[in-house]
């Protein structure tokens, strides 16, 4: 006796597409990533200059949120004078990696002594990391800071799965239908 079961596709479970990794704002790469980010950020905020070699590569070039562009030869935690006390503070929102190359985007803030007061100092970074020697090493990053608040007009808070906002691209011209 033979006996044969069809399956009828349109009874099937639709099948979701895994998602990519490699453009995933949740991918397992961000907590990697994120450790990255925390070892920089205690490195500056302790002055350590050791650790901060470990996390950025001797090809390293930064251009600062003011425009200044610094090399690995020439940064460190020491740029701060000792009565600034700077205090930065990094999160990663998205990675993707393309081979041996990793580009982490984010916030950061920046707590540091300003000319007449304290200064917290928010904005974005882009940082670009190539895989060494089994480990992850940043070769270039890219500041840019936000504008302050001016205490009067409040953004709204936003409800999209999309960590960023390009103007002008995205949900397309709500008056024209």
């Amino acid at each position: 006796m033979l006996l044969v079961v069809a399956q009828n596709r349109a009874s099937a479970p639709a099948a979701t597409a895994p998602q990519s990794a490699a453009t995933s704002a949740e991918s397992p790469q961000k907590s990697e990533f994120q450790k990255i980010e925390d070892a920089w950020s205690t490195a500056i905020n302790l002055r350590d200059q050791y650790g901060l070699e470990l996390v950025l590569s001797p090809l390293f070039v930064d251009v600062s949120a003011g425009g200044d562009i610094t090399t690995a030869t020439s940064i460190g935690p020491t740029d701060y004078p000792r009565g600034q006390n700077p205090h930065l503070d990094q999160r990663v929102v998205a990675v993707r990696t393309l081979g041996d190359i990793a580009v982490a985007n984010g916030t950061y803030v920046l707590h540091h002594k300003g000319r007449i007061r304290r200064v917290d100092e928010k904005g974005v970074f882009t940082h670009v990391f190539e895989k060494t020697h089994g480990g992850w090493v940043c070769i270039n990053s890219q500041r840019t800071k936000l504008p302050e608040d001016s205490g009067g007009k409040h953004k709204k808070p936003s409800n999209d799965e999309t960590p960023f906002h390009i103007p002008f691209i995205g949900k397309g011209d709500k008056g024209s239908q």
